[in-house]
Formats: C-alpha cells, sequence, structure tokens
C-alpha cells in the first residue's frame, strides 16, 4: 500500500508563484471574423477567470489570436489551451460568428526573466552565497548541474502543436535545516536527478543547497507547476522515511526565450 502523501495542494502553505502563458490559435480555413465589441471579452474574462486564467492582452488579426494570461498554479497547460479555444470557440458561436479553429496551438511560457539570466543564476548559486569556508563552496559546486545536452529553448512537438514550458522551481528545507553531509546532499541530487528522468521533465540547470534547491526545466504538459512541486517534494520526502523535509510550499515561476514586454501586444 502506497504511503499518503505528506504534501498536497490542501496542506500547502500560501506558494508563491509568478506564471505567465500565451496561446496562439488558427483558423483552420480561411480568416476568423472580425474581432467582437469589449462586452463579448467582459463575459469571456469572468469564465477565465473561473478557470484560474486572467488575461492581460490580447492580438486578433484574420489569421492569427494570440493571448498573454496570467495563471494559478494548478493550471496545466493542456487545460489552459482547451479553456482559451474552447471558450472563445463557443463565444463566437453564440453571438453567431462560428468559426472553426485549427487543431494546432501554439503555447509558450513567458516571464520577467529570459532564460538564460534564469539558468545563469541558478548555475551561480554557490558563488552569490559567498561562504566563508571555500573549501565548502568548492565541495558544495559539485551539486550544481548544467546539462548542454538539455535545450529548454526547443519546443515539445505534440499533435496538438508545440509547447515551450519552462519553469524556475525553489523548494526550501522545513525551518531552513541545513544538509551540509556528503551523503545527504548527493541522496537529494541523485533523487531530484530521477524523479525529473522518471517524470519526463527535461532539467537543464539544478542546483542543491544546504537548504534549498533551485531547477530550471521543461514540464510535462500535462501536470501543472503544482502537481510538479508536489511531485519533487513527496518523492524526496519518501526517500528520506517519509520525513517532512520542505517547508509547505514552493516557488514557480514561468520563463522563457523571450519577456513580458516582447508579448504587451
Amino acid at each position: 500500500m502506497q504511503p499518503t502523501p505528506i504534501y498536497s495542494a490542501e496542506r500547502l502553505h500560501e506558494p508563491a508563484y509568478h506564471l505567465r502563458y500565451t496561446w496562439a490559435g488558427w483558423p483552420s480555413a480561411g480568416d476568423f471574423p472580425p474581432e467582437p465589441d469589449p462586452e463579448f471579452f467582459s463575459e469571456l474574462e469572468k469564465l477565465w477567470e473561473s478557470d484560474g486564467i486572467r488575461l492581460l492582452d490580447l492580438s486578433w488579426s484574420p489569421q492569427v489570436i494570440q493571448c498573454a494570461c496570467s495563471v494559478k498554479p494548478n493550471v496545466d497547460p493542456i487545460l489552459f489551451c482547451s479553456r482559451i479555444k474552447g471558450r472563445l470557440q463557443h463565444g463566437l458561436r453564440s453571438i453567431r460568428r462560428s468559426t472553426k479553429f485549427s487543431r494546432k496551438v501554439g503555447f509558450r511560457t513567458i516571464g520577467e526573466n529570459r532564460r538564460t539570466d534564469v539558468e545563469a543564476y541558478i548555475a551561480n548559486q554557490v558563488s552569490k552565497a559567498s561562504f566563508i569556508d571555500e573549501r565548502f563552496a568548492s565541495f558544495l559546486q559539485r551539486f550544481t548541474v548544467c546539462d548542454p545536452s538539455v535545450s529548454l529553448s526547443e519546443p515539445l512537438e505534440t499533435n496538438s502543436g508545440r509547447f515551450w514550458y519552462n519553469l524556475h522551481l525553489v523548494l526550501v528545507t522545513e525551518a531552513r535545516m541545513r544538509f551540509t553531509d556528503e551523503a545527504s546532499l548527493e541522496k537529494l541530487s541523485r533523487l531530484f536527478a530521477a524523479i525529473s528522468l522518471k517524470k519526463g521533465y527535461r532539467v537543464s540547470t539544478r542546483s542543491v543547497m544546504p537548504d534549498h534547491v533551485h531547477l530550471a526545466l521543461g514540464g510535462n504538459i500535462s501536470e501543472s507547476p503544482e502537481e510538479i512541486a508536489l511531485g519533487f517534494m513527496n518523492n524526496t520526502a519518501f526517500a528520506f522515511g517519509q520525513q517532512a523535509i520542505w517547508r509547505p510550499g514552493y516557488y514557480a515561476g514561468s520563463f522563457g526565450e523571450y519577456d513580458m514586454d516582447a508579448v504587451r501586444f
């Protein structure tokens, strides 16, 4: 029998997040109808809010509709794309401007920082910490991994479209408990690598510090940022004897090749 997970969405204490998703959709044939009036979008925005999605910006042309949104951490890319396209289609049908969307969509995560900045920030965690003992800093550097074989600039191609789903995830130890011995740090590092492999995450940069962990990863598009964070938290806690080694929260931020300035339509 599987043990009861220590961490769940209901038990989390106000996780921190800054998540921005973008969507692009195309007509299956011909052109989109003219852009509806603001009242149309007012009703749509209320429905999207109920889905955990807040519209930030939108661009409408005959050949492509694009939008940028902030989302709650329980919204995964598949759900996001489904709700954006589905509610648009239904709304247009209700005002007799019915149109068919292409099956293909474009999805991107973006943020205030670009991918290169996030990866560099994680890679420099040890040097930024300014440890007094240089020998410990040198030892700790072993648990920072930058994998050149993982390119988060490349999309995941599926039958539904192209997805860039990149997250910066941070977990902090309970009561800032510190892992300083080699065995524990090596175990944590191996666990994060094994969990990522099992779940199909592409981790470009990882830093295991004594009291927190940073990851830059390409996630599974069927999993929300919250599900990804909980997966790491519960699997590592189980490996440490079902101990609550993490603070019951996380930070999840989105990033990509572009920052928010690039998608203010």
